[in-house]
């Protein structure tokens, strides 16, 4: 009730402030402190009850709100722990945290110039340096942050559709043939969402046979398409995965491509976990052929570190967002505005209200400088292949798939003891099962580490290693293999 702008609430707002910064530069501290646990873990009935978190009708007082404060972060995972390995988007990059309070103080909206100028300014020069590092000529196109690569996917799906049938944003799907598009068995599961928020059906997502690698299969693509299209479906887009979320697989973009012209295909790249690759001279090969994509998903808060949420749809058909999604709403886009109209970017976006997420990698960018990224990321890599050539013949150990990893995905079984003399066949299988399982909800209970797990296909549970935090070292994969080790011997 003393803050600002209550009268004379300068100095309570200020010393509250400087509170919370205090609170928050402890826990950043922490965050990269060995010694601290990643997570203090409890269950969700233990913390509803170990605290009231209810709301009232009375205010409690600023020092009752600075210990809400302090224990929502006491509970907090410690993501940018150089130990925390559970998602693809790890770290806390201190630029980028500074942007994230810059954004939440300015406080406005994405949709207009008028009240975003520098925001909106920046993220045409962001989208379109992408765009170059994409290969499209001088960074020509389109482009929006969106909330997350899950959002991205489902643009690139609704105006893939829309530049096939532009009739269907009056007319809907009633008026149209009935739509398939393809993406493979590994690809994220944001492309069967997109496929039912738009009214076009899971069922009309045909996925596409991988190698052992989990790279989408050419032949089979074209093999499905032909079917579709005998059975008079009309192919409106293929989805192909730079960086799959578990193999961190790279699909044949090039052989994708040639298909897509063949057919008319609309081309989308998910490179929301791949993408960051293009930042690097030594890695970019991976996505050879992005180039001739119709549409591209990147998320910078996956490898390249920026704080959640940062995620880029890039289109090369400039003007085709803006007319797929506009409806001229009078009393926001005014058409007698004073300025240049192009830079109300609001009308090509499905949102209404936006988030400023640019701002976060545009600092990052001019801190770190392309080369700045290049190291990052090129240290990850290099970090995951360590890890590979740690285990690939370790005992107790076996690889998924053979061969080293295409990105900072490393997946691999831990046998224990118990196992290792078993032959193969049910009893191991089922008992080989329960192995990760159980290893990471002890990592979760001592708080030291956390790794993801997962089935995939006939595959049971496995560990996924992924590298995306610069905080992380080779003494920090070691540890993680000890752990494992430690926490697995007596299953």
């Amino acid at each position: 009730p003393d803050l600002l702008p209550t009268c004379n609430g300068e100095i309570t707002t200020m010393s509250f402030l400087q509170d919370v910064v205090d609170i928050l530069l402890q826990y950043v501290v922490k965050s990269f402190d060995r010694s601290t646990k990643v997570i203090d873990f409890h269950y969700p009935n233990e913390l509803l009850q170990e605290y009231n978190w209810e709301l009232a009708d009375q205010p409690q007082t600023l020092e009752e709100i600075l210990l809400n404060c302090r224990t929502t972060l006491k509970y907090a995972i410690k993501t940018g722990h150089p130990r925390y390995f559970n998602q693809l988007s790890t770290g806390l990059d201190m630029v980028g945290l500074a942007a994230d309070w810059l954004t939440s103080a300015a406080n406005t909206n994405m949709f207009t110039y008028e009240i975003a100028p520098v925001f909106v300014l920046l993220e045409y020069v962001t989208l379109r340096k992408m765009r170059e590092m994409v290969g499209w000529p001088g960074g020509c196109g389109d482009g929006i942050f969106s909330p997350g690569g899950a959002i991205s996917n489902m643009y690139a799906m609704l105006i893939a559709r829309f530049k096939m049938f532009p009739e269907v944003k009056e007319k809907g799907m009633a008026a149209i043939p009935r739509l398939v598009a393809f993406t493979s068995e590994h690809s994220h599961f944001s492309v069967k969402k997109g496929a039912a928020a738009l009214g076009i059906g899971t069922d009309s997502v045909i996925l596409i046979r991988c190698d052992e690698r989990g790279k989408m299969i050419p032949s089979d693509l074209e093999r499905r398409i032909v079917e579709a299209k005998q059975k008079g479906f009309v192919p409106f887009l293929v989805s192909a995965t730079a960086g799959t979320t578990v193999y961190g697989a790279f699909d044949p973009l090039i052989a994708i491509a040639d298909i897509c012209k063949k057919y008319k295909i609309w081309m989308h790249v998910d490179g929301a976990w791949g993408g960051g690759l293009l930042m690097s001279r030594k890695h970019k090969w991976k996505l050879n052929g992005i180039e001739r994509a119709n549409s591209v998903t990147w998320n910078p808060h996956k490898m390249m570190g920026v704080p959640l949420q940062c995620s880029a749809l890039l289109v090369r058909e400039e003007g085709l967002m803006q007319s797929c999604n506009q409806m001229h709403a009078s009393y926001l886009f005014q058409q007698d505005k004073h300025y240049d109209l192009s830079y109300d970017t609001g009308d090509k976006a499905l949102q209404c209200g936006r988030h400023v997420d640019v701002f976060k990698l545009w600092l990052m960018w001019r801190a770190k400088g392309t080369t700045g990224f290049e190291a990052q990321i090129d240290k990850c890599l290099e970090l995951a292949e360590y890890l590979y050539n740690k285990i690939k013949n370790r005992e107790g150990y076996e690889m998924v798939f053979d061969g080293k990893p295409q990105h900072t995905n490393v997946c691999f079984w831990y046998i224990p003891p118990s196992l290792r003399g078993m032959e193969d066949g049910e009893e191991r299988t089922s008992r080989l099962m329960k192995v990760a399982p159980v290893i990471k909800a002890r990592m979760m209970e001592y708080g030291t580490t956390m790794v993801s797990y997962q089935p995939l296909g006939d595959k049971v549970n496995f560990f996924r290693m992924v590298i995306s935090n610069p905080a992380a070292t080779h003494q920090d994969i070691d540890f993680l293999i000890d752990e494992i080790e430690r926490l697995g011997q007596d299953l």
